[in-house]
């Protein structure tokens, strides 16, 4: 009977991240359908609003995608605002950040690294300088190269060391096994 719940609870926990990626996929298809629906017509939109209300207590609160090939991360981003947009649960935009449109701005990113379910930031020590990263936003793709790599102490701040002319998205994680921080800043190529 204990091997029976241990395989039961080794299956759930793989049967639960499967559906957890199942849906995430659908989200940020979702996501780019959003993106589609904004160049409907005016009389399109007329007819299908009372469908469209309804459906959009369903559809994901993403404002933007985060693409990093090199280490095969697609996550969506969702609004400053939403309880949601923290590291506990997503790929957090730092309070005061500026998003991709924003010229001279610096869009601020923090995840989990580790092996958790939540650790989309797992991966981050791999990259290197001249990576690139993509932000889609606002039907817009903004393509960013890392330029500058460093760790930090991990003490609940980051010094941002960055080209303050360019505009500039941060990635912030934890260093696996260490008190540190590993900052990345990337520049809008």
């Amino acid at each position: 009977i204990v091997i029976l719940f241990a395989i039961i609870g080794g299956n759930y926990k793989l049967l639960l991240n499967y559906f957890n990626d199942k849906q995430e996929e659908k989200m940020i298809q979702e996501f780019y359908q959003d993106d589609l629906s904004n160049e409907k017509t005016e009389q399109e939109n007329i007819e299908n609003e009372t469908e469209n209300a309804q459906a959009e207590n369903k559809k994901s609160n993403y404002v933007a995608v985060l693409k990093i090939n090199k280490i095969n991360l697609v996550r969506g981003l969702v609004d400053e605002s939403s309880y949601l947009n923290n590291v506990k649960y997503n790929v957090q935009i730092i309070k005061g950040s500026n998003m991709p449109d924003v010229v001279g701005g610096n869009l601020i990113l923090a995840a989990h690294s580790g092996n958790a379910r939540i650790s989309y930031f797992r991966n981050l020590n791999k990259l290197e300088i001249g990576d690139e990263a993509t932000v889609d936003y606002k039907d817009k793709t903004y393509t960013y190269k890392v330029v500058n790599i460093y760790d930090v102490d991990k003490n609940g701040k980051v010094e941002i060391k960055r080209n303050l002319s360019k505009t500039t998205l941060t990635l912030i994680t934890c260093r696996h096994n260490t008190e540190k921080q590993i900052v990345m800043i990337l520049e809008l190529v």
